[in-house]
């Protein structure tokens, strides 16, 4: 038993301030286990009284500070050793200054994904435009937002651009959006037939909602046009521009059908010629 006692307790010199020995390796071990098993018990605590939706949200949270709590136990560990952890420190400044460098945007990405967390700006199912572009929340991460973008591309958004930038999202207050389509005619036409017409051809898609009901605007006296826009409901904008697509077609035929000409920019240009300055 003393054999054992007197191997666990040798010491091995690595350097000149550091040994270390197999009960440290052990004292080492014991304690991450045992913070692993604490850290994975409070995680199924919580995870009972979540919803299903903020799962995913916690499950990243937790992965980070479960990473964190490690390295703390492991610096707390081998600082008990006896382990100097402040001539450590000061040896590795550079390399530690490199690395907090390298990973700020990280640290900003972490942040601001927990006050989209927080704050609940942003849901899974979302419909969001950020710098131009426009896509489906699929999946939001501690660091990162997974997006879907119309042409079934996935887009990866870091979290700090929230924080950046401004953020559209056109699902917040709800599924059903307000879309539209503009068109000019020419002047001269009759503009009571064109706004029923307009409201005809959106009527007819059938992604185009009953309520609210579709509406004309008559938007403005173009240099060439009378300007209006046919303003409709649909219940998936993610889409939009599929449905807007069609009611452009509808009302081409109809205005065919009715003689409604859609006009195409003109300009006069006069030209004058100069024929005195001649000097004799």
């Amino acid at each position: 038993m003393r054999k054992i006692l007197d191997f666990i307790n040798s010491n091995y010199v690595i350097t000149d301030t550091f040994s270390i020995s197999i009960l440290d390796v052990l004292i080492l071990t014991i304690t991450l286990t045992t913070a692993s098993v604490v850290i994975r018990l409070f995680k199924k605590i919580v995870n009972r009284k979540l919803l299903p939706e903020n799962e995913l949200k916690v499950r990243s949270i937790f992965s980070y500070l479960t990473w964190i709590i490690y390295v703390v136990i492991f610096l707390v560990t081998i600082s008990k050793m006896g382990v100097n952890l402040t001539a450590l420190f000061a040896a590795s400044a550079a390399l530690l200054i490199g690395v907090g460098l390298a990973l700020q945007t990280l640290f900003q990405d972490i942040i601001s994904g927990v006050f989209i967390m927080i704050d609940k700006s942003v849901h899974a199912g979302d419909i969001i435009e950020l710098e131009g572009k426009v896509g489906r929340v699929e999946e939001i991460k501690l660091r990162t937002t997974r997006a879907v973008t119309l042409n079934n591309k996935v887009l990866i958004i870091p979290n700090h651009l929230y924080l950046t930038n401004s953020l559209y999202n056109w699902t917040q207050n709800g599924t059903t959006t307000r879309e539209s389509v503009k068109v000019g005619v020419a002047y001269g036409s009759d503009v009571q037939l064109v706004k029923e017409l307009l409201i005809k051809a959106a009527k007819s898609h059938p992604s185009v909602l009953v309520s609210p009901p579709v509406s004309v605007l008559f938007e403005d006296f173009g240099d060439s046009s009378l300007n209006f826009k046919v303003v409709f409901t649909l219940a998936d904008s993610f889409k939009a521009q599929y449905p807007q697509s069609d009611i452009r077609f509808e009302i081409d035929r109809l205005f065919r059908e009715h003689n409604i000409s859609i006009p195409f920019p003109q300009r006069d240009i006069h030209v004058y010629s100069n024929t005195q300055g001649l000097v004799k």
